[in-house]
Formats: C-alpha cells, structure tokens, sequence
C-alpha cells in the first residue's frame, strides 16, 4: 500500500511532467509555425533574430519567469521569513 505522502509525491510528478511535455510541444508546434511563416515570405535574417530575440520578447519573457519564480517559491519564502532566515 502506498502511502499518502508517495501518493501526493508520484501525483506531483505525473502532473509536473504532463505539464512539461504538454508545453515543450507547444512550444515546438510555434516554432514550427513561424519557421514555415518564415519560408513562405521572404524576411531578412536579421529581422527574424529581432523577432525571437528582440529586446521587447526578453523583456516579456523576464518578466513572465520572476512572476513563475515567485509564486512558486513564495510559500517557502514566507516560511523562511517566518524562521528570522
């Protein structure tokens, strides 16, 4: 019998990798889109570099990583605070 603990535990990672899996392909199907996008016109190559690196996609993506960062770790941040850590 397996306890509640290895439940919530093997649960957590069966979720976690679902979740993973589901969007590595996303990911992969909009790469895939935008290169396809991209044969079909004819763009210079540096405007494609603009478009996946550019200042304003790294900026979002900054911000959308320590917005997930925070919230995930919030729960052991307040933990910590609450130690004198």
């Amino acid at each position: 019998m397996i306890s509640i603990l290895a439940q919530e535990r093997l649960l957590g990672a069966t979720l976690g990798s679902a979740l993973a899996g589901f969007l590595i392909l996303e990911q992969r199907k909009l790469i895939h889109e935008s290169v396809a996008d991209r044969k079909s016109q004819s763009v210079d190559q540096s405007q494609v570099r603009d478009g996946i690196f550019g200042e304003k996609y790294r900026m979002e993506f900054a911000a959308l990583w320590n917005k997930a960062v925070d919230q995930t770790f919030e729960p052991a941040i307040e933990y910590l605070s609450s130690r004198k850590w």
